[in-house]
Order: C-alpha cells, then structure tokens, then sequence
C-alpha cells in the first residue's frame, strides 16, 4: 500500500528543473535573466524546492496578534475618550505617545489595564514619574517603550547626558517590568537594509545587556516598521527571532520569546494619489502577520499631511479587523512554515544580519559605532541607494514617480508639515533622519501648484 498519492509521481530534480527552464529561455542566460539580487546581497531564484528549506525552528506568538490604536497624549480626557471608543470598535490593544508627564489616572479611566495590552511611548525620561505610572497599572500587559539609546540615534542628544540617562532607566528597570523597547523602526524609516535594520536592532538591545546583565533580556521589547517588499519583509521578523535567541544563548538565558511591536513604514507613503497608501498599508500589514508580530498598530493613510481624524483611524482599525477576522488571519504567524522561499530568506538574512552584528561587536559595539558615526554613514549610504532606485523608477511608488494623476492638487490639503524639518541644534553625535522617498518629487509638484496659482490669481 502507498503511503502518498504522490508516490505515483516521478521526483523531478532542482536540476532537471533548471535545465528544463533554461531550454525554454532559447538561449539567454539563466543568471543573467532570471536571477535578482537584492539590494542585501541575496540572490532570488525563480523556483524553491525543498533543498532550500532550513531546519531552523522559530517560536511565533501563540494567540494571535493584537490590534491597537495609536493615541497621542495632549489632553488625558480626550485620549482617554479615544482609547474606549478605539476598545469598543475592535482594538484590543492601546499604544499612548506622550512627551510630558500626564494625568495616568484620568487618561486610565475606566480602561481595564489588567486585560488589554497598553504600550506607553515616553518621549521623555523621567524615573519617578514612570516607576509612579508602573505601580498604578501593575500589569504585565503593559510595556513602556523607553529606549535613551535609540533617543540618542534620532536626535543627536541624550536626554540629560549618558551617565544620567543610565542611572534613571537603570531605576526604571530594577522596579519596573517591560521597561525598554527597542526602536529598530528608526533604522526602517531612515533607509536601512533589511539586513541593517536586523543588526542594528540586536546590536542595540546588546548595549542594554551589557549595561544592565542578562536579567534586564526579559523586559525589553522591540519596535519594528515593515514596507512593501512582501516576502522579505516576513521573513526580516522571524529572522530577528532567530537572532534574538542566539543572542540570548550567549548570555546563558532560557529561551526567551521576543515580544515584537509593528506598524507600516511611513518611507513609502505619498501625499499624492494618498489612497494607494491603503493598499501599501494592507500589504505591510500582512506582512507583520505572517511574520508573527505580537502587537500591530496601523498606520493612516492620511497620517503623514493630516491630523489625527475619526475616520482615517477607524479605516485604519478596520484594515486589521477584515484580515484578522475575514481574512481567516487570526492566528496566521506560522503560516510561513514550510514556504521554502521564505524560508530560505529567512536564514540568509540572518546569516547576513549576524556576520554584520559580530563586526560591530569587534569594533566596539553599537554605542561606540553611533558615537563615531559609522552607524549613520551607512544607513545613509543605503538610503541615498533606495532614493537613486526611486527617481530611477526601479522602486515604484503608483501616482507619484509612476502614472501621475495630473488633477491631483494637494496644496490647501494638508494640514502637517510632511517633510523633514530642518534641525538648528548642537548635537553630540550626527542624528538619524526618518524621511520619505517621495519628499523631493512632492515638494517640487507642490511648488508647481503654488505657481499656477499665482499666476492665476496674478
């Protein structure tokens, strides 16, 4: 008796297969024509077989992910009034941005802590003030997205200075539990590899377990922005949990699951043709699905030229409810298991990734790098790479360096400045700058506008 209705098939060869297909190609070369090499250095081939399956086993969140809302803190009682509305309507999560000190009680009110997972992104370090709001939840459902590193990569500066800084997130983190998070969507958004933004992210939560010992590992957690190549993108979260558990195993640290934090990237969103930016989102959210993102917070499709708005948030909360729970994604993080080709990034990545994090230990680690600025020169090297694909047409973005809607006007729309803003200030080290691809082309075409309206009304 067969064990398989496929033991009635002959077993074709990779090789058979490539020989197959480079019959067909009547001539023209097989690497040359059917091979991509990425901008990581990985080469894609046109078919997978099982020969490139890995035998890496990666842990995925077990109880599918959680939608949440981004809620910025400027009065406590109208994001507080935003967070139920945002529970009410399908989020079960909340993330909070503040850059002051607020009212915890009033912005908690009548929002059960103990049951949701609530994310807190201070933009600002003050001990007393968080180790106050960490009593008053006392939840392990809540995380506090304090990183003094990842402050330093974006603005240039410490938020006292370096012994200061540490003396307060080492108070915070001896009283308090998932502390610290890891901006590694900083490096996403300023134009970093996949491969980069992997080995900086580990290299970074590195400097926090050098500083702190292996017991400050469980309360670190880790932001992450995904863009639009699909199956890279997939595999650049499970790639980090690979390399998050090899890491750990060095500090002799039982398996520890990464708790991993996602939203779209803003590097490909455009104010013009604004709605593709749904279909961008949509992708980039399945994408932090299927990877295995433990918590996913969407971004509007209007976030980067208006104001917060009632409906933008809720098609952004109602792009994560359709694929949760129409999509049948609910519990889609291992869904990728078995996909060779996403298998087979998945350990190339993180291959690369590693060999990347290992020169930057032998050079003195991450801090050090940031602090001469090598970590700067080389997203922007890969940055000025991806700008240059994009004014090539080698990186598409519909509606703004491809198939222009001409009738497009956006001048009197927008209501947020949507361009880098110039930074007047003394830093101690170069800053990292998140900016959009489309920001030269944008600014040109809305310079065009302001001129036929001149001349029309001139």
């Amino acid at each position: 008796m067969k064990n398989s209705l496929f033991d009635d098939f002959l077993k074709t060869t990779p090789a058979a297969w490539k020989n197959k297909i480079q019959v067909d190609l009547k001539g023209a070369d097989y690497n040359d024509t059917l091979l991509w090499k990425t901008q990581e250095g990985i080469v894609v081939k046109p078919f997978y077989t099982q020969e490139d399956r890995s035998s890496l086993k990666i842990k995925t969140p077990k109880k599918g992910f959680n939608i949440c809302e981004t809620i910025f803190v400027d009065d406590e009682k109208i994001a507080n009034s935003l967070a139920i509305d945002a529970l009410k309507r399908g989020a079960n999560s909340v993330q909070f941005i503040a850059y002051k000190n607020f009212d915890y009680r009033k912005l908690l009110l009548n929002i059960d802590v103990k049951s949701i997972f609530i994310y807190f992104q201070f933009h600002f370090l003050e001990d007393t003030f968080q180790l106050e709001v960490s009593k008053f939840v006392n939840s392990e459902k809540t995380y506090f997205q304090t990183d003094i590193i990842g402050n330093l990569a974006e603005t240039g500066n410490w938020f006292f200075n370096l012994k200061e800084d540490f003396i307060k997130l080492e108070r915070i983190q001896k009283n308090a539990t998932n502390c610290i998070a890891i901006s590694g969507d900083l490096y996403q958004n300023c134009g970093a590899t996949i491969t980069q933004q992997l080995a900086y992210t580990l290299a970074h939560a590195n400097e926090y377990l050098n500083k702190f010992g292996n017991t400050v590992a469980e309360k670190l957690s880790f932001s992450f922005s995904v863009g639009s190549n699909y199956f890279f993108e997939i595999a650049k979260l499970r790639a980090f949990r690979i390399l998050w558990s090899a890491l750990i195993k060095e500090y002799e640290i039982a398996d520890l699951e990464a708790h991993i934090f996602v939203q779209p990237s803003l590097r490909n969103k455009t104010i013009y043709d604004y709605n593709v930016n749904l279909l961008r989102t949509t992708s980039e959210c399945m994408s932090a699905i299927l990877g295995g993102s433990n918590t996913i917070s969407n971004v509007s499709y209007d976030a980067i030229y208006h104001k917060s708005n009632e409906f933008g948030n809720r098609i952004s909360r109602n792009q994560l409810l359709i694929l949760q729970q129409e999509s049948y994604l609910a519990e889609a993080q291992c869904f990728a298991e078995g996909s060779y080709y996403i298998e087979s990034i998945t350990q190339q990545l993180a291959e690369n990734a590693l060999t990347l994090f290992k020169q930057i230990e032998k050079s003195g680690g991450f801090l050090k790098q940031l602090k001469t600025g090598i970590i700067q020169k080389k997203i922007k090297e890969s940055a000025l790479k991806e700008e240059n694909s994009f004014i090539q047409k080698e990186i598409i973005l519909l509606g703004t360096n491809l198939q222009q809607n001409k009738e497009d006007k956006m001048q009197q729309d927008l209501e947020l400045y949507p361009f880098v803003k110039q930074r007047n200030i003394k830093t101690l080290v170069p800053p990292l700058t998140r900016k959009r691809l489309s920001e030269s082309l944008e600014k040109d075409r809305l310079h065009s506008e302001k001129s036929i309206e001149e001349n029309k009304n001139g």
